[in-house]
Order: C-alpha cells, then structure tokens, then sequence
C-alpha cells in the first residue's frame, strides 16, 4: 500500500526533535515483535542480559547497537526475527550496591533480616531496570518487549533447578572444600569485587625449615608467618637443579614439629626469592590448587572471627596480627627467622568492613566440568559447531576448555537463585531436589545461592520455555542464530553457554558468536571511574543524537578489536547525517506531488542517471555482504562513500541540470530516479541509523507503514551499465582535474577560461559531446573544444586522464616554470606508479597465485599508468622545446 509522503522536512536536523517520540510508535506498531509466521524462516538473537546494577556505559550501547543492525537488516529481509530482551540479576554485583545503600542508612542486611532485604532488592530490580528500558529507547533497540526475561522470573528460576538437579543426579555436582575470600570482622564470605586492593607497607620474612635427619635446611620466605601454623608441604619447581635432590625428602615445620613433604610442583617461580615456597592449602588459594594437586592436608588454624584456633597450639585465641608479632618473636628465638626485609604489597581489604581480607577454607559446591568440557570440544570438531568471529577467538575459548578447572557455584550471598539443597536437622541427611520436602519442618535450605554465571549460562534456550521442551518458542527459535558479546567473557559467559546447551538440548546455542573488543578513551586507556575518562552514552545522545552515535559505534572498529571513543569522530557522524539530512530535503523540495506510482525508470536516462543506479547496486551488494559477515566498518565506509561523494557531491548536483530545465520528460526521470535511490539508500542505512532515515522515508514517496518492515534492498540487473560507470569515471575524472588546476592558479570557478579536450580516438570523442553540459555547467568554460587533435596553445595547463588530454590555455595567469615542475612531479608520481605494477606483475607467486581477474584488473592499471606517463612526457618535451 502507498503511504501518502510528507509534503518536506525541517530546514535543520535536529536529531532531538526527529528521535522524539519515533520509537513510541515503533513498539506501538509492534514492528519488532517476532509474529511466528511460518511462511518465514526465523532469526533470532537474544541479548547479552545488563545487569540491574546501574546505568548502561557505552560498551552496552556498542554491544546493542551491533545486534540491533543485524536484527533489523534481517527483518527487512523478510525473516521472522526475535531479538529478546532481557537484564540479569547479577547476584554479587546487586547485593553489593544495595548493602553500601543501607550503610548509608546506618544499617546492613542482617538488621532487615534475608525476607526484608531480599524485598529491598527487588525494589532496586525494578528501579534500574526502568533505567535500563529508557536507555534502550534511546538507542533505538528494536526489542520485542513481548517476550523479556529476567534471570530470576520464575520460568528461568524453573530451568536452574532442572539444570542443578540433573546434574548433581548425574553426579556432575558435588560439594567439596574451597578458598573464598573471608571478613572476619563481618564474619562473611566476599566476592571478588568486593575486595578492595591497597597498597601496604609490610615485611617479607625470611625462614628455614631443617631437613629431616640431616643438618641441611631449606629457606622460604612469607608475608603472613602465622599461617607457617597451617603448612602442610615445601614446594619446589621441577626443573631446578639446586632442589632435584630434596623432592620427597621431609622437613621439620619449626614451632609445630610436624613432618612435612618437599614436593615438586610448576607452579613455583624458579627466579622468585630462594625457588621454595612453604604451602598452606586452607589459607591460600593458589596453595589451595598444589594441594589438590599432591592430596596435601588441609589444616585451618583460624576461627571465623579471625583468631586463632586449637590447630595454632599454644597461639590459640590470640588475634592473627598479634599472634604475628608473637611467632616472629619465637622463630627469631630459635634462630628459624634469619631475616625480615621491607615489602610493599597490594593487600585485599573488605569493601564493607575495611578489615583485611583473609582467604579461608570453606565448604562449596561444585561442578564436574570435564565431562562437559569434553562434549562441549567435541562440538567444535562437528559441522555445527559454534562459529567465532574472529576465528581466532576460537583458539582461546579451545585452550581454556582444554585446561578447564572444576567451577565453584556457590556464592555466600541472599540475592540470587537459592541452592536447591536441604539438610535434614537431626540426622543431617541431604536432600537436593526442585521442590522442597513435604515435611519442610524437619529441614533447612542451603543458605547459599548460585553464581551469576549459573543461571546466565541457559539464556539462550531457558528464555524460550525450556524446560518445556514443547514450548511454541524453544521450538522455533532455539538455536539462535547470532550472539554478541565482548572477548572478556569468553569463559565467564559464552563457553558456559556453549557446555550447558549440548548437555541440556544437544545443540550448540547459536550458530555465530561475534566478538568486539573493549571501548578506550582516545589515548587508548580503559574507561574507569578512577581515571574520570568514561563517557556516558545518553550525554552523547544527547548532544549528537542516537544516529551519531550509532554509526560512530558500528564503523570505528573491525570485528574484535578495540574502539577508541572520540568526540570530534561522533561531531563527523553528526555532519554526516546532516549531509544525508538536506540531500534529501533538496530533492524533496523538488518532488511535490511526487508519489509512489510515479517513479518510472522506464524513460530515457542521462549519464548521471545510469552511473546513479549503476553505483547503488553495486552499493547494496557491498553492503548487504559485509553487513551479513560483520563487517560494519566495511558497510559504514561504502555507504559513506556512495551517499557523500557519488549521491550528495556528484548526482544531486548534476540532477540541477534537467530539474531546472524546460524538458518535463526529463524532470520526471530525474525525480524518479531521486526517488528511487533515495528510497533504496534510506533502506540500506536505516539498521545504522533508524531514526533519521525512518524520517527521511515517511517523507518520501514509499508503501508500507514503516521503513523497519520495508524489504531490504536488491541490486536490479536491468538498471546495471558499466559502460555508464566508466563513461562517469572519465567525466568525473575530467571535472576534477579542472578544478585542480583552477586551485593552483587561483583562478576561481566563478571565472570562466577556455577548455580544450584532446581525445585518443573518435568513441571517447562522442562520449565527450554528449556530456557537454555536465562539462559546461562543472566547468564554466567560456570556450569548449572536444576534438581528436587541439591547437594547443604555447602557454597553458595541463593533465591527462584515461583517453584523454586536458589543456587550460591561461597566458598571464601562470607560471611558466611552475607548470614545468607540476608536471615534473605528476611524472615522478607515474613512474613510481608505474614501477611498483611492474613489479608486482613481475612476481611469478602474484600471477600464479591471485584470482585471474586481480591479474588482469593489474595489467589493465599498467596500460592506464603507461599511457598517462607518455602523455605526461610529451607535454614536458613541449613546454621545455
């Protein structure tokens, strides 16, 4: 159906006023939901899930912005597109932001109670996701709101009890001991981000360990000597000679008396202090994974609250910074302590409580991974396996499944899917089950819940129903077709997406996964807080619109590098749009009455026209290939260039000609193909810039209700003329050399000069003549002469173009020795070009190896190049006689 246009657009963009209000009528339309229709093939990417912690940064906007081209170009390609929306709880993250929020009260959690706070989340929750929802708008996502999810709705709530239930039956969950960071003061478990780093003064302490039955010792060095308490081996390197003769050998842990083993172990650093390090595997997390290693005992020497406990001996109760000053006494004492020499270190502090962190030995869940590990490699060796782009990424995510380490679920935390585990009261029974035991009075629930990480790991299919296996969604829309993520979650996100996935549905979980990079400040820095470069993508929006924005984004980087942020870069997207803005308003101006029925291609084209529709196919077919490998940058820069250069600078201005002529016939062809192109590069723009070409093409003569449902633009072979195309380079090669020598000479185009066209033969002769008024109205000559031989007067300018000689006859306008030394340089510049195509068509590997039609593309330059050379040396010869 045609839609009656706008009769124009405002004189200015501004993009705050087109953006206002257009994505209301997006979602009102429902245009981004996914209709299920089964006469079209399915599309579908979900969207990596923000957490509810804050506001969206810029790497978010970037992130999004790439999934919503994709989304849009394929849904104007008539697929049946899901793009589901959705945030994650972000179980550490949340609870963290809330708790500094109750300090700020005066209170914590434990004075709400687990019921109370986790309300008080929930408030949160709903607070930041409307934050992150406007964000969206903003951007333009075209979301389909039908179907959001959040990790813990009840449907995803319901697919993590399946998925931990099955796996702890298939005996893939266990629970073992493990190192957690540990606030004696608050007597609770921290997560990573909530340890604060800080640099402190301390001491390295420097100690020997006696050889069982031998006067040889061993020297160690530490930090905490109190945790020497706890040692439960000597670790030396395998390869150091000064220790091959000791492994296995005992030492005598001093104080304690207790035996303990030298083992031989990679881990330590050969160059590192004396090359023996003590291990302590309940008080440090790398000691912790030698001691799995070598099955070493496990001896925890502190209380919850810090102090010190039985397995201490005689320094039991004593606080663990003065049982240091008390165990350095004594190991000086008796002679063990030979040395304490200064250290600065960075030392982990909490975040809630500012005592220092210590790392202590707890009991956690687990998940067996290697068989996962395993199924999920063996998927990357089949013909659905998960393709990366890059391809290299894929090495890294192989290199870490192939050296995969059991992974710790639990999370000493209220906020988050609770473990499905309880614990009988009497007889300490344990129940693990999706529903609570009937008689729930005689047990208690597992009071820690499970890693973020967990529960985002079944995205991709616990959105779609599963596990409802029958659900209408998983069904037609699982796998899915693309992810988009960055390469600093590889193994948090995608390689868990990917082993949960092939145990639970036997699919990979989407076919693509696109990786981008990290976004930089313009000096290449990382945004942070505590350098004050970040850069809030709503303030950019603000000041240049979502469009600039947008295409800043998509273009400035290749797949999975990093993007510097630059606002004069953002500026130049701006002028960019604003460029797109009044090519369009102007040709608008000229299309009243104007409507769909109109356009008629049929009629007799000029030059222009044909080069115009010539140049948009092979626009489409640039950009509908790079758009559907990735390659934004690759899109953005043929767009760019075919809209500014070939659309705005060259065809607009030459359509002038017959839109402010007499002849009606023409007009209407002119309008006709103005309509056209334009229509066809709103349409290929619109997934890099909704806002403004949805705009634009309301304005336009269109059919259909909205340029996001419009059909994707296909190149029309009828409407090709490569004849036209280099008729075109000629002409334009031709207007360009004019205005060249007109700037050397200052001599501007307001004054006309006389113009002279020599031809090599009779066909470019009668191209010439038939574009004479595209040469008169570019050129402004007072006297055009095309002929096959000139009278080329003694004193004038000169340049060649392919099958051509340009003379400007410009007596006391110029200098005579200038024109001899341009021409000196344009011959250098041949020569050079000359000699480099030599030698590449020299080289035997180029020809035999590269594609004949690159082979011949190079010979064809050596012919142009050689023939500009000779004309060049000619017109030397005759300046210089």
């Amino acid at each position: 159906m045609s839609e009656k246009p706008k009769s124009s657009l405002p004189s200015k963009y501004n993009p705050q006023e087109i953006e206002k209000g257009r994505y209301q009528f997006w979602v009102d339309g429902k245009f981004f939901e996914a209709t299920g229709d089964e006469n079209k093939e399915p599309y579908t990417i979900v969207i990596p899930p923000p957490n509810v912690t804050g506001k969206l940064h810029l790497g978010h906007a970037w992130d999004t912005t790439m999934q919503d081209t994709i989304s849009r170009m394929k849904r104007m390609q008539g697929y049946d597109v899901l793009w589901l929306p959705g945030m994650d709880h972000a179980g550490i993250a949340t609870q963290a932001k809330v708790e500094a929020k109750l300090r700020e009260q005066g209170k914590n959690r434990h004075d709400l109670g687990r019921e109370k706070f986790l309300e008080t989340v929930w408030d949160w929750k709903e607070e930041y996701a409307d934050f992150i929802r406007k964000q969206w708008e903003k951007l333009g996502l075209g979301l389909d709101y039908s179907r959001e999810r959040f990790t813990m709705d009840e449907g995803l709530s319901k697919a993590v009890r399946e998925v931990f239930v099955t796996l702890y039956e298939k005996g893939l969950i266990y629970r073992g001991e493990y190192i957690i960071n540990w606030d004696p003061q608050t007597k609770t478990a921290l997560s990573d981000i909530e340890v604060i780093y800080q640099e402190l003064q301390g001491h390295f302490y420097h100690l020997r360990y006696p050889l069982k039955d031998s006067d040889e010792f061993i020297e160690i060095a530490t930090t905490r000597p109190e945790t020497m308490l706890g040692d439960t081996a000597i670790a030396v390197h395998p390869k150091d000679d000064r220790y091959k003769h000791l492994i296995g050998r005992k030492v005598i842990l001093p104080i304690v008396g207790r035996e303990i083993e030298i083992v031989a172990d990679e881990y330590v650093d050969m160059e590192f202090g004396s090359g023996a390090v003590k291990i302590t595997p309940a008080h440090d997390p790398n000691d912790f994974e030698v001691g799995n290693r070598h099955n070493l005992k496990r001896i925890l020497v502190m209380h919850e609250d810090g102090t010190m406990n039985g397995n201490a001996g005689k320094y039991e109760g004593l606080d663990r910074f003065d049982c240091r000053k008390q165990i350095v006494e004594d190991l000086q004492e008796l002679g063990v302590l030979f040395k304490i020499e200064d250290h600065t270190h960075q030392v982990g502090h909490s975040e809630r409580s500012g005592a220092v962190v210590e790392p202590y030995l707890s009991t956690q869940w687990f998940v067996n991974m290697q068989p996962l590990a395993d199924a999920a490699i063996e998927l990357q060796q089949s013909d659905e396996k998960v393709n990366f782009v890059p391809e290299r990424f894929e090495r890294t995510y192989l290199h870490w499944m192939e050296n995969i380490r059991d992974w710790c679920i639990s999370r000493q935390l209220w906020w988050g899917h609770r473990i499905p585990a309880w614990y009988h009261k009497e007889t300490g029974e344990l129940y693990v089950s999706k529903e609570a035991p009937e008689d729930i009075e005689n047990w208690e629930q597992d009071e820690d819940v499970l890693d973020t990480w967990f529960s985002s790991a079944l995205w991709p299919f616990s959105t779609m129903g599963w596990p409802d296996t029958e659900a209408e969604d998983f069904k037609r829309y699982f796998p899915t077709d693309a992810l988009v993520t960055g390469y600093d979650i590889i193994f948090f996100w995608v390689a868990r997406m990917i082993f949960q996935s092939k145990e639970f549905t036997g699919k990979r979980p989407f076919k693509d996964v696109l990786i981008h990079g990290l976004i930089r400040d313009a000096e290449g820095r990382k945004m942070s807080k505590s350098l004050g470069n970040g850069v809030d993508p709503m303030d950019v929006i603000e000041k240049y619109g979502a469009d600039s924005l947008r295409y800043f984004l998509l273009t400035g980087s290749s797949p999975g590098q990093d993007l510097r942020f630059h606002w004069d870069k953002v500026e130049s997207t701006w002028n960019f749009a604003n460029k797109v803005w009044n090519a369009s308003r102007f040709s608008l101006m000229n299309m009243e009455d104007f409507s769909y029925e109109d356009i008629d291609l049929t009629g007799e084209k000029s030059l222009a026209d044909k080069w115009i529709l010539t140049r948009l196919n092979e626009t489409i077919e640039q950009v509908t290939r790079n758009t559907n490998k990735y390659e934004f940058g690759e899109a953005g820069r043929h767009l760019y260039n075919f809209i500014w250069d070939e659309l705005c600078d060259w065809y607009i201005e030459m359509a002038k000609i017959p839109l402010y002529g007499d002849d009606e016939s023409k007009k209407q062809t002119t309008r006709s193909v103005l309509a056209y192109v334009l229509d066809n590069t709103m349409r290929m723009l619109h997934p890099y810039m909704p806002f403004i070409t949805e705009e634009i093409w309301q304005a336009l003569p269109h059919q259909g209700a909205s340029i996001t449902i419009a059909k994707w633009p296909e190149a029309r072979s009828g409407l090709h003329d490569e004849k036209a195309a280099d008729e075109m380079k000629r002409l334009v090669s031709i207007i360009k050399a004019v205005r060249n020598i007109r700037a050397e000479v200052n001599t501007p185009m307001s004054k006309q000069i006389s113009l002279l066209i020599q031809t090599e033969n009779e066909a470019v002769l009668a191209e010439l003549e038939g574009e004479r008024d595209y040469l008169e109205r570019f050129c402004n000559p007072s006297e055009l002469q095309i002929a096959l031989n000139v009278n080329v007067p003694e004193k004038a300018m000169s340049a060649v173009v392919t099958g051509a000689e340009l003379f400007l006859p410009l007596e006391g306008l110029i200098d005579f020795d200038k024109e001899i030394k341009r021409l000196e340089s344009e011959l250098e510049k041949w020569n050079k070009e000359v000699e480099r195509v030599q030698k590449k068509l020299a080289n035997k590997g180029f020809v035999s190896k590269a594609p004949q039609a690159v082979v011949d593309e190079e010979k064809q330059k050596e012919q142009d190049y050689l023939e500009k050379q000779a004309k060049v040396k000619a017109r030397l010869t005759e300046l210089k006689g």
